[in-house]
């Protein structure tokens, strides 16, 4: 039984529905040990007899079998392996891929087999020191010559140890001195059990084989033996195939991202500059918030909730210090009961205090309260928290006013507040209260000035005025119990089952703050996405213009046995290597220029501002592979659908 044999192989091409047979029922048995020369003119069916052979060309009627075997042409993946593990293609241009070295377009076709990393190497310098190219294997196709190149593309075809190996037209730009050394391998290629297949118009090539078979029209009509076949080795070696890994398809990605380096680098730039901006905005949103945090709980006990009277005016929060409500003894005593309250502090708050002392004029302290618990000793910048008679001043509003540069100097000298309290029948009172300087307090939320609730108590109490508390701060045992806690005070109702207050603790007044902060943050990442876009479409365009480019290279590999699949994944691994070196080069700058923001800015602040966390390069590194993916997609597509043989024909 033959090898190889092709029965009533036909094939037309249409212009329109006018048809043009090129095969016309061709009848072929081909044996191992063969040099066969199928012989004729140009346009009498050679190549496209060529292409069926080799499970290129999927649209013909008739059948091919191997060893008994048909195979189904119409399955591209066992045409995918047919081509993998039986076929091996030398070109009369050679067609090697010009950004690989000599070495490695050897390695592309072992890439499919199963030989380890070391074992393929080993196998391509040896196919290779046996066509005379042991001095060459580092030299890129450029740098050859004809006759060297068509040694490159014969050590390619050889390297998977295929059954067929398939000539087309192999000394056709050679010169006849490598002609001669061409046909001398041909011929010892088919003395080792292979079945070479050489499709020529030269009747010197056709009459260094064993056989001639000539088409003419279409048809045989004339099928000679010059020779008889090789005899077959006892022992032929046979090298596994298998569908290209992923690895290796990534590494050949990588060598044509090499390659291509200068342009994939602006790529990368502009690609990186809108990921940068993204990172920097996420770690300044971070710092933003880490700074309103850290000042705030320097300022106020994060475990504190502070209670006032429940009104319609909650919607505005500032209406509780405008329009205090009083909060009474008892209720006070009702709130110390609530679970996990631990120390309650009733707090007296007044507004627009004017204060005698500071200036030669009075001198309006926005706001002044009692000291509690929940106001931390850190944010005293000088002298010590009140006492009876004594009063903690704000820098910035008051203290600065007594003295710009010695502002410190303030403690210890006496002023006087006065402000308008309401008697019990809703009368307004006049209140001038004497105090001592006790210390200066600098605070972020504000102008604060603290003092000793008695002595404001006692003050009020004496002018005739209402002293019960406007406020309560309440110091929660457990910062955890903080949340529940509000919740408790806040579900407290009077005998009419009425609301009684509102509890605002530090973390709500921080969470709407930080909310704000985010939403900030947000709307300056997604402007700075829009850029993605662009990098997207550049990405997009370089795609496109890198399938043109290697339009031949993917006729290549699709002939070698690299399926569909792998072509895909060919360009869209470029891709996302394009992408990835943008994140990693959008994190370097954004660490580093963040680092040089948080230099400036600590002198201002002592703080740093640009905090990026580990979420924010992560989510930098899926952004680049989202984009460089989806923006490889359609370019991998159309690549990959191309037509192997309309590839291989391409300049």
């Amino acid at each position: 039984m033959a090898f190889m044999t092709l029965r009533d192989i036909k094939k037309s091409y249409y212009l329109g529905t006018e048809e043009f047979p090129v095969l016309k029922g061709i009848d072929l048995d081909f044996e191992l040990g063969e040099f066969v020369s199928i012989l004729g003119e140009s346009g009498g069916g050679k190549s496209t007899l060529m292409n069926i052979i080799g499970g290129l060309d999927r649209e013909f009627d008739g059948t091919v079998s191997i060893n008994g075997t048909t195979l189904d042409h119409k399955a591209e993946q066992s045409l995918d392996e047919y081509r993998r593990a039986t076929i091996g293609y030398i070109y009369q241009s050679y067609n090697l891929i010009s950004h690989l070295s000599v070495l490695d377009n050897v390695l592309v076709s072992l890439d499919m087999t199963t030989l380890s990393r070391s074992e393929r190497e080993e196998r391509a310098k040896q196919l290779l020191t046996e066509v005379g190219l042991q001095d060459q294997i580092e030299k890129f196709p450029n740098q050859l010559s004809g006759g060297q190149k068509q040694r490159v593309a014969i050590a390619r075809a050889l390297a998977k140890d295929p059954k067929i190996i398939i000539a087309d037209e192999p000394t056709g730009a050679l010169d006849s001195e490598n002609t001669k050394e061409v046909l001398e391998i041909l011929n010892n290629i088919a003395a080792q059990g292979k079945l070479v297949i050489a499709v020529t118009h030269s009747q010197i090539v056709a009459e260094a084989g064993t056989r001639i078979v000539h088409l003419a029209d279409g048809k045989i009509d004339g099928d000679n033996r010059i020779k008889d076949a090789y005899p077959l080795p006892d022992k032929m070696e046979e090298v596994g195939s298998q569908p290209l890994s992923a690895v290796a398809s990534y590494g050949n990605a990588f060598k044509h991202f090499k390659h291509s380096w200068g342009r994939n680098a602006l790529i990368i730039i502009g690609t990186a500059i809108g990921l940068f901006a993204v990172l920097l905005f996420g770690g300044l949103g971070n710092g933003v918030k880490d700074y309103i945090n850290d000042q705030v709980n320097s300022l106020v006990n994060p475990r504190s909730v502070n209670v006032m009277r429940y009104s319609d005016d909650d919607a505005d929060p500032t209406a509780q210090f405008t329009n205090p409500q009083y909060i009474t003894d008892n209720e006070v005593n009702r709130l110390s009961k609530v679970k996990n309250s631990g120390t309650v502090e009733p707090g007296i708050q007044l507004s627009s205090v004017k204060t005698d002392g500071v200036t030669s004029k009075q001198v309006t302290m926005s706001q002044v309260q009692s000291w509690t618990s929940a106001i931390t000793d850190d944010s005293l910048k000088a002298g010590s928290k009140p006492k009876a008679g004594e009063i903690v001043v704000d820098k910035n509003t008051v203290a600065k006013k007594y003295s710009d540069k010695n502002w410190k100097s303030i403690v210890g000298k006496e002023v006087t507040l006065n402000y308008t309290g309401m008697n019990d029948k809703g009368v307004p009172v006049v209140v001038k209260e004497k105090l001592k300087v006790s210390g200066v307090i600098e605070s972020t939320a504000g102008a604060n000035n603290l003092v000793n609730y008695q002595t404001t108590k006692q003050a009020l109490s004496k002018a005739g005025a209402v002293s019960d508390a406007n406020f309560v701060s309440m110091m929660v045992k457990d910062r955890d119990d903080v949340n529940q806690v509000q919740k408790d005070v806040q579900a407290l109702k009077d005998n009419k089952g009425e609301r009684l207050f509102t509890a605002m603790t530090v973390g709500s007044m921080l969470g709407q703050i930080n909310t704000i902060v985010d939403l900030a943050t947000y709307v300056l990442s997604l402007i700075a996405a829009i850029s993605l876009i662009v990098s997207a479409l550049m990405i997009i365009v370089t795609m496109y213009m890198s399938v043109s480019e290697r339009t031949k290279e993917i006729g290549i590999l699709r002939a070698l046995g690299e399926s569909k699949k792998d072509i895909r994944r060919l360009f869209t691994s470029e891709s996302l290597m394009i992408g990835l070196s943008a994140a990693g080069l959008a994190i370097v700058l954004g660490y580093g220029l963040g680092a040089l923001v948080n230099s400036a800015l600590y002198k201002v602040a002592s703080f740093n501002m640009v905090q990026i966390h580990p979420s924010n390069v992560i989510t930098v590194i899926v952004l680049a592979i989202i984009i460089s993916f989806l923006a490889a997609l359609l370019p991998a597509r159309r690549a990959s659908k191309l037509n192997p043989i309309d590839a291989l024909s391409a300049d």
